[in-house]
């Protein structure tokens, strides 16, 4: 599966298509729903088992890890904490088992930015005498042009505000995408601005909704966990850079030496450095997923934070080495490198980012 869709990840990173044959590949080895729960048909992965999908098909094509990793993490919510009306679930999970059912979550907007942040959105959901009319701009939607449900969260019109997530089919009359994904990496993730106009959906089509405001907020230590298998993702990125840099290392023979530079102590030590960087931020991220998996109430919200800060500065370090070795070679166009070493910088854009992740490590640490 992995050198399947990474044979097709140059294609995709220059026209910046929908990556639909590669998701298509990714759905029929099973792992698009594989964090389906056991008690509604599925395999019930968990956050280490996550992980390890997604540090694979991140290593193939991070952008399709992208766009996957987006539903395997709402079937993931919904198998720990069933909060989807039970029919619509049961069938999005139907439809899931005979074809790619993407799904993902439509947050972050033009004004408000990105929620880790804290705010409130000014997506309006307006009551109707059937349901919901929902109307706003989000930003930065992953997969969008492919999604069959977006998870939008907005602000109701009642006399008493009120937040929740409405669920809205992707063929709904009214979804517009009005600003291209034109970015530096993850050029095929189709992270593009989404306009809703009044878009309809039946009242009970909604989850989580309550109270507006400080308690609507999103809790970057509840999710913490979650931001694991992101990590491994771009950890896969990195592994895919490494193994480009050893093939480099063993094919380049300059007149001059007259035998691989995989045999200098320059490149030696230098490989020597991206292994241990990657090594020991695998063990962080894996070793982390698999205790919160085992239920270990001593490894806290802070550590799996922790985790991802660390492993986003070693694989963004691990990836700048690889390249800084190659010259030229590792930033020419076309080159697999050049490519890691674009989408590897997409790492720590993730919200929460670094700055937001340390300050709550911080202000634990500094809790007497």
């Amino acid at each position: 599966m992995t050198t399947r869709i990474a044979e097709l990840a140059p294609g995709y990173d220059q026209s910046g298509a929908f990556p639909a044959d590669s998701l298509r590949i990714v759905h029929e080895a099973g792992l698009l729903t594989a964090t389906i729960g056991e008690s509604y048909g599925g395999q019930g992965a968990r956050v280490e088992e996550s992980a390890r999908i997604l540090h694979r098909i991140g290593q193939g094509d991070p952008s399709v890890a992208l766009i996957a990793a987006m539903t395997l993490n709402t079937h993931a919510r919904q198998a720990a904490q069933p909060h989807w009306p039970e029919e619509l679930y049961a069938r999005v999970v139907k439809e899931s088992f005979e074809r790619p059912v993407l799904v993902n979550h439509a947050r972050v907007e033009p004004e408000l930015g990105s929620p880790a942040r804290g705010g409130l959105p000014a997506t309006l959901a307006r009551r109707t005498p059937d349901g919901w009319s929902l109307s706003g701009t989000k930003r930065f939607v992953t997969g969008a042009e492919g999604l069959d449900w977006f998870l939008v969260w907005a602000t109701t019109d009642e006399p008493e505000p009120r937040v929740g997530t409405f669920l809205v089919p992707g063929g709904s009359p009214g979804i517009d995408i009005t600003g291209r994904w034109d970015q530096l990496g993850l050029r095929a993730s189709g992270s593009h601005d989404v306009t809703f106009r009044d878009v309809e959906i039946p009242y009970e089509h909604v989850i989580g909704i309550g109270p507006y405001g400080a308690q609507a907020e999103q809790d970057n230590r509840a999710g913490a966990s979650l931001h694991l298998p992101l990590a491994a993702l771009y950890l896969g990125v990195a592994r895919a850079a490494q193994s480009f840099f050893h093939t480099f290392a063993h094919a380049r023979v300059p007149a001059n030496l007259g035998h691989p530079v995989a045999r200098t102590e320059r490149f030696r030590r230098t490989a020597g450095e991206i292994e241990v960087l990657l090594s020991a931020a695998e063990q962080l991220v894996f070793g982390g997923a698999a205790r919160v998996d085992a239920g270990d109430s001593a490894y806290t919200p802070e550590q799996a934070l922790g985790a991802r800060v660390l492993a986003d500065r070693h694989g963004v370090r691990a990836v700048e080495l690889a390249v800084r070795l190659l010259g030229n070679p590792g930033l020419a166009r076309g080159n697999p490198l050049e490519r890691h070493f674009r989408d590897i910088q997409c790492a720590p854009v993730h919200a929460p980012q670094e700055d937001i992740s340390l300050l709550t490590i911080g202000t634990k640490a500094l809790t007497p």
